[in-house]
This record gives structure tokens, C-alpha cells and sequence, in this order.
């Protein structure tokens, strides 16, 4: 057997075989589901998919997760991912608060999604975070290679540069961003 279908309590997914889901009961689908199974010309049928759900993972309708990546969704966390939204290979997605994701999103391969510090270092005059949660609008494009830490907001139709580092809330819609920290560099961009 090729692929695994899941279809217990409406959780409609198609995984690979050589993905491993914990808490697929977490998983909550309003349309289909794709966990390594969209054809990436540079993976190996043997990459393995690790999804680890404390919390909740929400997808709309038809929704790509590419092989090698590895999710681990802490229990308070909730995920939203948007219809049309693909995540290329290798992607790692660590939340322990909250990460949404906008329709039609292209996430290229390997990204990083952390919204936790996990140590915290403490110093005289370090501002705190309202939200840690992320945000990522409407057809938004991620460049490979990008890191996005807690409480960043890319707003609908932006382009974030290859070897990107974001941590910023950005307001302005259909910018390029880039760079490490990553800012504006272009403006009334369309793709």
C-alpha cells in the first residue's frame, strides 16, 4: 500500500507511509488533507513525515504538508491552515501557542515556524511580547530556508525573501521582505 487514508469522525487525510502522525485525533480537515504524497522532484520516498499534536491542527479544504517535515504542536497550541496552502518538504513547525496561516500560501522547503523560546534569557530593558502567536495572511510566498519566530505577522499578498529571519510585525501588504532581521525591501509587488 502506497498511502494511508484516514477517515475516521470526517478527518479526510492521505499520508505517505513513511509518515508517523501522533494525535491524528487533533487533526480536524473541512476538505482533504495531503501529508507527503504531492510529487517534490528532490525527495526520497523514504523521507520520513513526523506530525507530533498536543493541541489542535485545523486545515480548509484541500491543504499539502511535503514529506520530511516535522510538526510538534504543543497542547494549548492551535494550528489554521487556509485552503490551497501547501508546505514544501522539510518545513519544521514548532508552536506552543498558536500559528495561522491564510489561503493559498506557498511555504517552500526548509522553513521554520517557532513561536517559543523555549530558554529565556533575561536582561535590562528587553521589551515582552503581547502575543506569541504568528500570523501569515492570504497568498503569502515564503522563500526556502526562512525562519519566522513568535509574534510575527506577514500580511496578505507579501513575498518573503530565501534566508529570510522574520520576528517582526509587518502591516503593509504585497512587499517583498528579506533579510536577517528582515524588512521592506520592495513595495506593490504582485505574484
Amino acid at each position: 500500500m502506497k498511502y494511508i487514508y484516514y477517515w475516521v469522525n470526517e478527518r479526510n487525510i492521505i499520508s505517505h507511509q513513511s509518515a508517523t502522525i501522533r494525535g491524528w485525533k487533533n487533526i480536524s480537515t473541512h476538505g482533504l488533507l495531503k501529508i507527503g504524497v504531492d510529487y517534490i522532484g528532490f525527495t526520497h520516498n523514504k523521507d520520513v513525515t513526523f506530525l507530533n499534536i498536543y493541541g489542535k491542527i485545523i486545515t480548509f479544504d484541500n491543504v499539502s504538508i511535503g514529506r520530511g517535515c516535522r510538526f510538534d504542536i504543543g497542547g494549548k497550541a492551535i494550528v489554521k491552515i487556509g485552503k490551497g496552502t501547501y508546505i514544501n518538504p522539510f518545513t519544521k513547525v514548532i508552536i506552543m501557542h498558536g500559528l495561522e496561516i491564510g489561503e493559498y500560501c506557498a511555504i517552500s522547503w526548509d522553513c521554520q515556524f517557532l513561536d517559543e523560546d523555549f530558554h529565556e534569557i533575561q536582561y535590562e530593558g528587553k521589551k515582552s511580547s503581547d502575543s506569541n502567536i504568528i500570523h501569515i495572511g492570504n497568498k503569502v510566498w515564503i522563500g526556502s530556508n526562512v525562519a519566522i519566530y513568535k509574534g510575527t505577522t506577514i500580511p496578505n499578498g507579501c513575498v518573503v525573501a530565501s534566508n529570510s529571519v522574520v520576528k517582526t510585525k509587518f502591516e503593509e501588504e504585497n512587499v517583498l521582505i528579506a533579510g536577517n532581521p528582515a524588512k521592506i525591501i520592495k513595495r506593490n509587488i504582485y505574484w
